[in-house]
């Protein structure tokens, strides 16, 4: 498995030399070097041409669709110059507008028509899936398109595909035209006379290349919505556009709940395209593993490899094998075979399950998978009906059911041995910081009760999870609590450099047996190190300290670590302030990134290799370098929670809650998983909270019901329509109470030589999950330029392939969107103005490392609301209804005056209060006379304005996976900021195109890649 490169290749060609890792790509390779080469002389660009643009509304019949015509009256904005915290372009209309030779109108030499209603003439018959037209700016007369003769057919400048040219990447040959690369770590865009042609005026350079064009249309990289280029351009104000006219995901999501929410969704068809995961179903499974624990990029792959290189479409599944499982749903049936153990085919090692042919009178069964044809062993004969199915079918939930476990036997665990149950340690930091903050004292107080929760099998009276206590600051102290003690016994590791756990017995116990010594020694932890002036502190060998205690009680288990400070104590593992706000925008900034080398990378493999998984809960008040501390916790299945400044009144509530949820929750240790998959694709990428020792297992010491892991597959064949594509995924792991057991998910999927049917079986949630953790990896090893630019060339590639495939002929000035990929493109803008992905010097570098972390794990739901949140009205909320008012455009022009909103993305909740806000509804939420004397937090009040917003929140809080501070925002104050950067559909405060600006550009990308 490649895990550096990205996993987006151009269509028509495979990646180039540099990118994502492959050595060389298709076709024959241009004299020149191409994009991919560093360091050549930078080119020239032709004058951008800009608009504003108007959208009109019309149809076309007869395909159910929406039409959008962009009209463009050209006028050339005004962009901020050079590097720095982006601002929003404003119009200058007292410089003078003749910077820039604009042309008004395209040359007529592209032949295209630019405005008008769209054709009404009679659609092509292949076009099967809906789709909505949108019409774009009409930009595609400017030379850089391809008009002018020198440089239309360049192979860079997107030529056709049969010259072996490779396409334009984002930001290169593009009909908004890019900034010219900086002499160092820009590409190059060589062309016969491209440089110096008349008509190509050279561009003037700041740190980051030349202008953009287009209303705030940059691309990534670029000035404008983007950080920026040195040239100015000026003009009249832009008049705003209708953000109606778009396609708007709460609409989408509205109507999906509406046409499909309370139904029960069936599993028994093959390539079905379930609810959408924001909408309220219940499943019923038929043979096909619940959306709930698999969802794919789309459910009809194509058949060849090469139609899958030309839609560029990513095929995934994101698999959360331990998804929590509704209570109106059956949980998942357990099969046991006694000391035979699952029932498996003799070639490629797949388990029974209902892909499997019964054949021969029952006698043999021929594998889904591979075709192998097998004996059934003589326990497990039955005879065959006259379908040639099974009489006992239903009676099996392996060979009816797409999700069920068998029993393990000993061949399944380590050294032939049974497993134990788990154990979870608790490690405490008691440097000056935490004990100075109270938050030592909050976290004993805590755990006293918390440990009633430990997760137990269901049905178990008590948990069998044994627990352990360590605190450390320089050094490590270990207790010794077991049950005959009368007072707890401290032991003290000093050196560091070869950690080892001083006792066997007593370290590791049952809460139950032991309650009274540990209460007793949570009691004295607060005080023994109430008086410590030690502030450095160690954090490898605390991780070393776990897994050896551990080993040495042959037991997986996990570290909880609460710690504040980055580890300066000389031991393994010491680290040093690397933040450098220098490096933002270079070459350099993924080195940010990458984690530190050497003593964490092995404690990842020792960690994997016990099942020893660690959560870290950081309390920082600067920074910690979360690149490396947090890798560990990322490679073994591990969760990293943050609060910077922590002080117990503001943040106590928040910490502990997630606590609690991270306590108890469902979870499987020591866990191995292997996704099979029928001949002519296979699993080829892996991205997820897992380590991986080779390229097909997938390793983790702790899988839990909010993991998800995302493969990605490749053809190594041709698949046909009739057998369909089958996965089967594996996991292999020990139950809470210690059991070995063999969770088994398996999923079917239609595959079509028709794009058409690709396209209409596209989930955009599960795409952008797959983007979202592809773009995160490719960071490591890209610029953040580079990766912004594969990011929306391939979804240029994906629409224009689907356009020239799949949609009927039309005017070049619409843009034409396939039904269930519509608000895609928001969702990559919104990806894209993510703190990892936008390269400001005003974030803090943890933060965006913290951010990239957590998204490698998420699954589809929560990358979903990340990238997309809710923005709830409340002013007007129906205090009798139990119904939560429906979600409203993620967008500035969406808030009002006088409204009171509630927005929350999985990680944030925020309530937004404008300043007309009505003085009676102030009062009734907070109990104050007016909008000036809001309160930091909620109070508790009774009356119904109050217990119906505090049982909004509580809903919401219950769904997420982790814990979320309600923020109070008023309207203009400083803290608005934080709760700006949530609305997507706007400009980013950090740099980051609007939702329609950015739409308008992908248009310009799609006509492009066309042409």
């Amino acid at each position: 498995m490649s895990q550096q490169g990205y996993v987006a290749t151009p269509p028509y060609s495979q990646a180039q030399p540099g990118m994502g890792g492959y050595p060389a790509g298709f076709g024959s390779s241009p004299a020149q070097p191409l994009y991919g080469h560093y360091g050549g002389q930078p080119q020239s660009f032709p004058a951008p041409p800009t608009g504003k643009a108007t959208f009109l509304w019309s149809l076309i019949p007869p395909v159910k669709s929406s039409v959008y015509v962009l009209k463009v009256v050209h006028t050339p904005p005004t962009y901020p110059a050079g590097p720095g915290p982006m601002q929003n372009p404003q119009a200058s209309p007292t410089s003078p507008p003749a910077q820039q030779p604009f042309q008004t109108a395209p040359p007529p030499t592209m032949g295209q028509t630019t405005l008008g209603p769209p054709p009404t003439g009679p659609h092509s018959p292949q076009m099967a899936p809906p789709q909505s037209p949108l019409a774009g700016p009409s930009m595609g007369g400017h030379p850089s398109m391809g008009g002018h003769p020198s440089m239309g057919g360049h192979p860079s400048m997107g030529g056709h595909p049969s010259m072996g040219g490779h396409p334009p990447m984002g930001g290169m040959g593009r009909p908004v035209p890019g900034p010219p690369p900086p002499g160092s770590g820009g590409f190059q865009q060589p062309g016969p006379g491209a440089a110096g042609q008349p008509g190509y005026p050279q561009q003037p350079q700041g740190q980051f290349g030349g202008q953009m064009a287009g209303p705030g249309m940059a691309g990534p990289g670029m000035a404008g919505p983007f950080q920026g280029g040195a040239a100015h351009m000026s003009g009249p104000p832009q008049k705003k556009l209708d953000p109606d006219s778009i396609p708007s995901t709460t609409q989408v999501t509205e109507d999906d709940q509406a046409k499909r929410g309370g139904q029960v969704y069936t599993t028994n068809l093959r390539g079905q395209v379930p609810p959408l995961v924001t909408t309220d179903f219940t499943v019923q499974d038929q043979g096909n593993a619940s959306p709930r624990f698999m969802r794919c990029t789309t459910y009809s792959f194509p058949c060849t490899a090469d139609l899958a290189k030309q839609c560029q479409v990513p095929l995934g599944a994101i698999i959360k094998p331990f998804a929590t499982v509704p209570k109106n749903e059956t949980p998942l049936y357990f099969v046991n075979h006694g000391e035979t153990g699952p029932i498996r085919c003799n070639r490629c090692k797949a388990y029974m399950c209902p892909y499997m042919q019964f054949i021969d009178g029952g006698r043999r069964y021929q594998c889904g998978f591979c075709n192998c044809v097998n004996e059934v062993p003589a326990f497990y004969f039955q005879h065959l009906d006259h379908m040639g199915r099974r009489v006992d079918l239903y009676e099996r939930p392996e060979l009816s059911l797409g999700s069920y476990e068998f029993e393990a036997t000993l061949d399944y665990c380590k050294n032939n041995k049974p497993a134990s149950p788990p154990a979870y340690i608790f490690m405490i930091d008691v440097s000056y910081a935490n004990i100075k903050s109270g938050l030592v004292r909050l976290i004993c107080e805590e755990l006293k009760t918390l440990l009633d929760n430990l997760p137990r099998e269901d049905g178990a009276e008590s948990s069998t999870v044994k627990v352990g206590f360590v605190t450390y600051n320089k050094i490590l102290h270990f207790y010794n609590v077991k049950s005959a003690l009368a007072q707890p016994q401290m032991m003290v590791v000093s050196d560091t450099a070869e950690m080892f756990v001083p006792l066997l017995d007593g370290f590791l116990v049952n809460f139950q047996e032991s309650r009274a010594v540990i209460n007793n020694l949570l009691d004295q932890i607060p005080d023994m190190f109430a008086d410590t002036n030690e502030s450095e502190t160690v954090f490898a060998p605390v991780i070393q300290a776990g897994v050896e205690a551990l080993k040495t009680a042959e037991c997986s288990g996990k570290l909880f670590i609460f710690h504040s400070s980055i580890p300066t104590a000389e031991a393994p593992g010491k680290l040093k302030n690397r933040d450098d706000k220098k490096l933002i925008n270079t070459e350099k900034e993924k080195t940010l990134f990458q984690p530190q080398k050497g003593v964490y990378e092995q404690l990842s493999k020792d960690c994997v290799s016990q099942g020893c998984s660690v959560d870290l809960f950081l309390f920082p008040s600067q920074y910690v370098d979360l690149a490396t501390m947090g890798d560990v916790p990322t490679h073994t299945g591990g969760s990293i929670f943050k609060y910077s400044n922590f002080q117990v009144e503001m943040d106590g509530e928040h910490f502990l809650s997630d606590l609690r949820k991270d306590v108890e929750k469902a979870i499987g240790f020591d866990a191995i998983m292997r996704v099979r998959t029928s001949t002519g694709f296979r699993a080829t990428n892996f991205f997820g909270a897992i380590h991986m020792n080779n390229t097909t297992d997938v390793e983790m010491a702790a899988v839990d019901c909010d993991k998800a892991v995302t493969v990605e597959f490749k053809h190594d064949d041709k698949l046909s329509e009739e057998t369909g594509a089958l996965m089967q995924c594996a996991l292999l792991y020990t139950t809470v109470n210690g059991q070995r057991r063999l969770r088994i998910h398996n999923l079917s999927l239609n595959c079509s030589a028709q794009l058409s049917e690709l396209y209409k079986s596209c989930e955009t949630d599960a795409l952008i999950n797959f983007f979202a953790k592809s773009a995160y990896r490719a960071m490591l090893n890209q610029p953040l330029k580079t990766v912004r630019e594969i990011l929306v060339n391939q979804t240029a590639h994906m629409l224009a392939c689907y356009r020239k495939n799949c949609s009927s002929p039309s005017a070049a000035s619409q843009l034409i969107l396939p039904d269930a990929m519509k608000v895609f493109p928001v969702y990559l803008n919104s990806l894209m103005k993510t703190g990892p992905l936008v390269g400001s010097a005003d974030l803090s570098t943890d933060d965006r490392a913290h951010q990239r972390l957590i998204a490698t794990a998420m699954g589809v739901e929560d990358t979903q609301l990340l990238l997309y949140p809710r923005l709830i009205p409340l002013h007007n909320m129906d205090v009798a209804s139990d119904v939560v008012p429906a979600p409203v455009r993620c967008s500035e022009e969406r808030l009002t005056d006088a409204g009171m909103f509630l927005l929350e993305n999985g990680r944030s909740l925020f309530l937004w209060l404008g300043q007309a806000c009505p003085p009676e509804l102030v009062q009734r939420v907070f109990n104050v006379p007016s909008f000036a004397h809001l309160p930091s937090s909620l109070p508790v009040l009774d009356n119904p304005q109050s217990k119906k917003l505090r049982s909004i929140i509580d809903s919401l809080l219950d769904q997420r996976p982790s814990a979320m501070k309600l923020l109070i925002v008023k309207q203009k104050d400083r803290s608005e900021m934080l709760f700006r950067q949530h609305l997507v559909e706007d400009k980013g405060p950090y740099g980051g195109a609007s939702y329609m600006d950015f739409l308008c550009y992908v248009h310009c990308e799609i006509r492009q890649v066309l042409t």
